[in-house]
Formats: structure tokens, C-alpha cells, sequence
């Protein structure tokens, strides 16, 4: 059953904090993502986006605050209850993690024929579908050593759709990619939101590709949300983290150093070292 209403975000974070073990890697984020929206959740390396993605999808549990998804805290839901929510997300992993035995077609498929017991028939029309919605029915018969880089991701991406989930999660969707390779996936990220008429969530550095597409933007870093907004209002934004982030500025509040954590401590402590 549905717990949310037409005009309840699909994910809500309040007040949240998120970390491992000891250490806390973000702290006191708000943010909101609705039906219909491209949101990008950025940052640089070692930010917390992709911890970001990990506590919406439940693999990790927040150290404070409530994240809801489609209505209820994640934090809550245990086996089956949590294998219903994540069925109705799609994920988009960094590397793609295509099973290179299977071709194009069989691997667009797997989800269906794990998840669902509609006919053959059915497989075949709706494998085909996000194909030509990707660009790439007719490399359906084709191994996936015989399609290149940019079409491997446009292939994993047609498989986190196949089930038309509500909530797709990108982790890096332009990783690796060629600048017409990158262009054409941000293009099919919008397309397919618009088409399916789901939220979809960014995690990524890749500015001039998400501020095309985003509207909605949450920016993280120095362990916080630094900002956030639509792309044209941070682009105006002249706050120094802001700035130095997009305009890839090498001196700036961003700091070069990993931060000293407690589990550190604890390791040097171990060595006979002092800091």
C-alpha cells in the first residue's frame, strides 16, 4: 500500500546525520525529493554523496534524524517491508555492474524475470521499449564485450527503468564518460523521468551535465549541506564553497586534508605514533 499522497516527497530527509561507526560524515541535512524532479546531490571526493544514497536506499541507518521513502522511515522497515521499498527504486551503480555472459538484451531482462512472472512475450516488448528508449534496440543480440563504454552505461541504465521503478538513484552516471557520451546520458536521465514521470537523484561532481538537467540541486561538504537550489540560483551563489567547487578552483574552504577521525586516533595510538 501507498503511504504517500500526490504531494508528499518521495524522500524527505530531516535533520539527519549520517557516518560509520565513530565518525560522522554529514550532519543536520534537509532535503526533499519529489515525483516528477531530477534532484543532484553534489560535492567533491570523499563528500558524503554516495552516503547520501546508501542511507535512502537503507543500507546504512542514520545516527540521527528520520528519512522517510514513499511515506515511511527507512530506519523502520525490516525484510520484507524493506525488499517492497527497494523495489520500487532503480539504481544506476557507478560501474554499471552488467553481467558480461548475458548480452544487451538478456540483461535488460534480468529484473523482470527476477522480480515479476509476466509472459515471455511481455519481457520481449517491454526489454525493447527502454532499449529504443536508450538508443539501443537494435544492439539487443549484441555481448556486452562488443558495445563500448558510453552504450554499456546507457544499457545498465535501461535496466534500472525496466520496471518503471518511482525512485531511480544515479551514482555517478558520468563517470568515464566522453563528452558526447555524457551529454547523451544526462539528456536520457531527464527523458526518462519526464517519461515515467518518477524522481530522479544524482549523485555526482559533474556540474555542467546536472545543472542541464536538475531542478533541484543540494550541494555537500565540509561535513554539511552547504547549499542548495535550483541550478540557476547557485550559479549566482557567491558563497566561497559554492564557487570554488564550480569553478574548480584548487585554493578555497575546501580543505586538501582528509579530516583526523576517532578511528584514527585510535589506529595511530596503536602504532606507537603521535600525531
Amino acid at each position: 500500500m501507498n503511504s504517500t499522497t500526490v504531494d508528499d516527497p518521495i524522500v524527505r530527509f530531516s535533520n539527519v546525520a549520517l557516518g560509520y561507526g565513530d565518525f560522522t560524515v554529514l550532519q543536520d541535512i534537509d532535503l526533499e525529493v519529489r515525483k516528477g524532479q531530477v534532484v543532484a546531490m553534489m560535492g567533491g571526493s570523499g563528500s558524503g554523496k554516495t552516503t547520501l544514497l546508501r542511507a535512502t536506499t537503507g543500507q546504512i541507518t542514520a545516527q540521527a534524524g528520520t528519512i522517510q521513502v514513499f511515506g515511511s522511515n527507512i530506519a523502520q522497515a525490516r525484510g520484507e517491508k524493506l525488499r517492497e521499498l527497494r523495489q520500487r527504486m532503480g539504481v544506476l551503480f557507478q560501474q554499471g555492474a552488467l553481467f558480461t555472459d548475458l548480452n544487451v538484451f538478456e540483461n535488460v531482462a534480468f529484473p523482470l524475470r527476477e522480480h515479476t512472472q509476466v509472459s515471455e512475450g511481455q519481457i520481449v516488448e517491454r526489454v525493447l521499449d527502454k532499449l529504443d528508449a536508450v538508443g539501443l534496440r537494435a544492439a539487443a543480440h549484441l555481448k556486452i564485450s562488443e558495445i563500448s563504454g558510453g552504450m554499456a552505461r546507457r544499457v545498465a541504465l535501461a535496466r534500472a527503468v525496466v520496471l518503471e521503478p518511482e525512485l531511480v538513484l544515479y551514482d555517478e552516471p558520468f563517470a568515464g564518460l566522453d563528452p558526447i557520451s555524457m551529454g547523451i546520458t544526462a539528456q536520457l536521465i531527464r527523458d526518462l523521468t519526464d517519461r515515467l514521470d518518477c524522481a530522479s537523484v544524482l549523485i555526482t561532481h559533474d556540474v555542467a551535465e546536472s545543472f542541464a538537467i536538475a531542478d533541484q540541486v543540494y550541494m555537500v561538504g565540509q561535513g554539511k549541506l552547504i547549499a542548495s537550489g535550483t541550478p540557476a540560483t547557485l550559479a549566482d551563489s557567491q558563497d566561497p564553497y559554492v564557487r570554488q567547487f564550480l569553478d574548480g578552483q584548487p585554493d578555497g574552504p575546501i580543505a586538501f586534508h582528509y579530516p583526523t577521525t576517532p578511528a584514527f586516533t585510535k589506529w595511530l595510538g596503536q602504532h606507537g605514533k603521535r600525531s
